[in-house]
């Protein structure tokens, strides 16, 4: 069995960010809720401090959007011609990252990429789709950070979660996941085409 890293202790900011970026995803916060300062402070038990931190994270991931006067609010759905241009451009950084990663991951990291496929069937099992959604999006932020550390995960993550304001693609566990071990085992083969393939195949 292959020990995992301990998980990082998250600060405040970090764990309230995670479960306003839950509630979205969820549906819990739908596109367009105005989000109210005062309420989420005494939601999280904090000041208003660390939730204007919160919202311009969010807002810098696109899942929120703020104006001065009018506050914050969950962003809108994208346009069909929006979206596809965000699902071409999230495919080309993540054909990009595959391209430098030809040859270079370690068992340890194949190991590190098989227990993030085994939690996303847990989660699929599960019917969490929430944490589906983590879980997918944790395995390609992995390949990501391997390919271009976290300038390149910066540049990507906007268009994913951006995106998952969009999302209705409902698939099954089991297609879901071989998805996902589609491009684990071209990697390992050291096939880029098979793996750009695979890359494409599952943005959609």
């Amino acid at each position: 069995m292959n020990a995992r890293k301990p998980n990082k202790i998250l600060s405040v900011k970090d764990q309230i960010a995670d479960q306003i970026r839950s509630d979205i995803i969820s549906g819990d916060l739908a596109p367009n809720t105005k989000l109210n300062e005062k309420e989420m402070a005494d939601r999280f038990g904090v000041s208003r401090g660390p939730i204007r931190d919160v919202i311009l994270q969010l807002s810098k991931e696109g899942l929120l959007i703020s104006k001065n006067n009018c506050g914050a609010s969950v962003n809108s759905i994208l346009e069909p011609k929006v979206q596809r241009l965000m699902i071409k451009l999230r495919r080309d950084i993540e054909v990009y990252a595959i391209e430098q990663l030809k040859d270079k991951l370690t068992d340890a990291e194949f190991s590190e990429l098989d227990t993030l496929l085994s939690e996303l069937q847990t989660a699929l099992d599960k019917e969490d789709y929430t944490q589906v959604t983590k879980s997918d999006i944790a395995f390609h932020k992995y390949l990501i950070n391997k390919a271009g550390g976290d300038e390149l995960v910066n540049l990507w993550y906007p268009y994913v979660m951006r995106m998952r304001l969009n999302y209705k693609r409902i698939t099954s566990s089991t297609e879901c996941v071989a998805e996902h071990k589609l491009i684990l085992d071209a990697l390992r083969d050291s096939d880029l085409s098979k793996a750009s393939k695979a890359i494409k195949s599952n943005i959609k």
